[in-house]
């Protein structure tokens, strides 16, 4: 049988290692923080995955030394407009949470192989994955600036529990390691930095000699029985929370504060005491 090539992107690779794909997040220049491009060139191929027959298990992981950033506020201007229509906010967040949905909705089992910085909107990806791997040195973390209220942390719920959700979103920038994000259940487990893909790949090769359509059976009634304890009622939440709290003088004195310093000078700022904000990120 012929092996059929898999589509190039430019933010993306998709490399075929046996029964398992790799889908590798490619802007390490950025630490592969996720602008609309990416995003965008995701879903497709999460879409060609889905089709193709010799892809049996999908594993995402960054190039580089981090896994990602998170959402690329800095590139991404309506993140900082002024004058943003507070419904247009919305549903530009539910697209990015509809999206992720599509991880948890894939037909295949999707795995998140996480090294390096795993910050802010990409925790959010790696909720939505079937299995979390992490380094045990991996930095999981929530954004630097609140410039939000509630997108990310919520969906940590069900794994780590309310108290250190909150324990996370109350401080900005808050960070854990991937041996803590083991402890707490945000990941399955954590392996020493230099043996994580290989022990992902073979996790990926022993989950695919399982039928595809006894897996397809497992991830659904598993998904269902965490769907019947509200995680799907959950997901949208965040998208209302984050649209009202961006229109508040608050969030928008940051925003301000990245349109004249730069994010980098902005979060500098916030954090020496100089301005005051909401409760969690949404970069």
């Amino acid at each position: 049988m012929t092996e059929r090539s898999l589509p190039t992107y430019t933010t993306i690779l998709l490399e075929r290692d046996q029964s398992l794909t790799w889908l590798t997040l490619n802007r390490p220049e950025r630490l592969n923080a996720m602008n609309a491009t990416l995003l965008e060139e995701f879903s497709d191929a999460l879409d060609v995955l889905a089709a193709d027959e010799e892809t049996r298990v999908i594993a995402i992981r960054g190039a580089g030394r981090a896994f990602s950033s998170g959402y690329d506020i800095e590139r991404d201007e309506s993140a900082v407009a002024e004058g943003h229509d507070i419904v247009d906010d919305y549903v530009a967040h539910a697209a990015h949470l509809s999206r992720f949905m599509r991880i948890w909705d894939h037909p295949k089992p999707i795995l998140a192989c996480v090294h390096g910085y795993c910050l802010a909107g990409a925790t959010q990806m790696c909720v939505f994955c079937d299995i979390t791997v992490v380094s045990d040195d991996a930095v999981i973390g929530l954004p630097s600036i609140p410039l939000g209220g509630g997108y990310i942390t919520p969906l940590w719920v069900p794994l780590v529990g309310p108290k250190r959700a909150k324990q996370m979103s109350f401080v900005a920038g808050s960070k854990i390691s991937g041996r803590t994000a083991s402890e707490w259940g945000w990941a399955n487990y954590s392996v020493p930095a230099e043996e994580l893909e290989d022990n992902v790949r073979r996790l990926a090769w022993d989950i695919a000699k399982i039928p595809a359509s006894t897996l397809r059976m497992k991830k659904m009634s598993i998904n269902r029985a965490a769907e019947v304890m509200g995680f799907r009622t959950i997901v949208p939440m965040g998208a209302e929370t984050d649209a009202l709290l961006h229109s508040s003088a608050a969030v928008q004195e940051l925003f301000a504060s990245i349109r004249a310093h730069g994010l980098k000078e902005a979060i500098a700022r916030f954090h020496a005491g100089g301005s005051q904000g909401g409760s969690e990120g949404a970069c």
